[in-house]
């Protein structure tokens, strides 16, 4: 598979070399490093992209290719183990060759993890060590506040902060209300509205594109996250695909997860559209997000409320009054419902992969390297 590597004209604004630093290596990553590096003749670098088991590097002397060592996909537990856009790795690099192996990674700061597609029961993580999320919806058609719940969930629960963008404000006649919506929707959570085409708003980002920081990019297909990034970028970086304004409909050209920095010093994270945002033991996430709803439900009588009809709800008593807007309250039971739900097939999974091994004799592994499923 063509990684599209040039090691002579890597991927930068002003032609320079890629160094680490450029990548937001920094003393913290330097000790996690000295910490982990138990081989010697391994560097540390950082996956840039990922395309089904390969991945994309850059370390201190320019891109690589690389895949994860045999024991390395021996040993791991789980997928989620593996690799993942935003990681630092530590690498041994392949003499003569564009190439390098990947024996070990660093512990993420963060991760924001989804369930991958599918009935299988595996995590997936969308992008690791990120330090602020954000989360893109368009003032179109595609404008959801339930849909911006959910992407809050994984946000908070990742471990980075969370920023709302809706997109395309050029677009709409209803912007002041459309953020007052989210931020009832969102306690505490910034929100901007931006029209990357027009250039509108795009001055407030400045406060989150410092130097060495993480930013990723995440929300539905056809939301403007690529005229997004080029804006920041500076250029035509992701290629953009039309989307019809009438019915938002579209498909983004965006296929997979790429990290590169943009001239203010910061690290951009683009993510793939996603169709669906499945959670993975988001229960933290969920306080988060839901943190009114939360701050209720210690003031319900009995301590097990599941804010249904029993007595002494304070729940459901701010729902009746207006309060507590009714949808936002039907979407939380719906979300606590669907990790419930998801926490009893992981349980279950779990058991019987336990009990595969115990018959084998072996202790549970993974079957193979992480895959891309969209």
């Amino acid at each position: 598979m063509n990684l599209n590597l040039n090691l002579n004209q890597p991927h930068q604004p002003d032609g320079t070399t890629p160094t680490l630093e450029l990548y937001g290596w920094n003393a913290y990553w330097q000790q996690q490093c000295e910490t982990h590096r138990h081989e010697s003749g391994l560097v540390p670098a950082r996956v840039t992209a990922q395309y089904s088991h390969l991945y994309r590097i850059v370390a201190e002397d320019g891109e690589r290719s690389a895949e994860v060592s045999g024991k390395f996909q021996y040993e791991a537990a789980s997928r989620g183990d593996f690799p993942a856009v935003g990681d630092w790795v530590l690498v041994q690099p392949l003499a003569g060759e564009a190439r390098s192996i990947i024996h070990a990674v660093l512990p993420r700061r963060s991760a924001m993890i989804r369930k991958a597609a599918g009935p299988s029961v595996h995590e997936q993580i969308i992008g690791a060590n990120i330090d602020t999320l954000l989360v893109v919806c368009a003032l179109n058609d595609d404008f959801n506040l339930r849909k911006i719940e959910r992407y809050l969930i994984a946000a908070w629960d990742s471990g980075a902060s969370p920023v709302v963008l809706l997109t395309k404000a050029d677009l709409c006649e209803e912007v002041d209300a459309r953020i007052a919506a989210v931020e009832a929707a969102a306690p505490g959570v910034p929100v901007h509205a931006v029209s990357a085409l027009q250039g509108q708003g795009i001055e407030q980002l400045a406060g989150y594109l410092k130097p060495g920081s993480t930013i990723a990019v995440t929300g539905s297909s056809g939301v403007g996250k690529s005229t997004l990034l080029n804006s920041l970028a500076g250029d035509e970086r992701q290629r953009v695909q039309g989307i019809r304004e009438s019915d938002a409909r579209g498909r983004h050209t965006t296929t997979h997860r790429e990290l590169f920095p943009i001239p203010s010093g910061a690290i951009m994270m683009d993510t793939p559209g996603m169709r669906e945002l499945a959670l993975w033991e988001a229960e933290d996430g969920l306080q988060e997000a839901f943190a009114d709803i939360e701050a209720l439900a210690a003031e319900c009588r009995f301590r097990d409320c599941r804010h249904e009809g029993e007595a002494g709800c304070a729940v459901r008593e701010a729902a009746d009054e207006g309060v507590l807007d009714a949808k936002r309250l039907a979407s939380y039971r719906k979300t606590s419902r669907e990790l419930a739900h998801l926490a009893r097939k992981e349980n279950s999974a779990s058991k019987r992969q336990q009990k595969t091994a115990s018959k084998r004799g072996a202790a549970p592994r993974a079957r193979g390297p992480i895959a891309w499923e969209e």
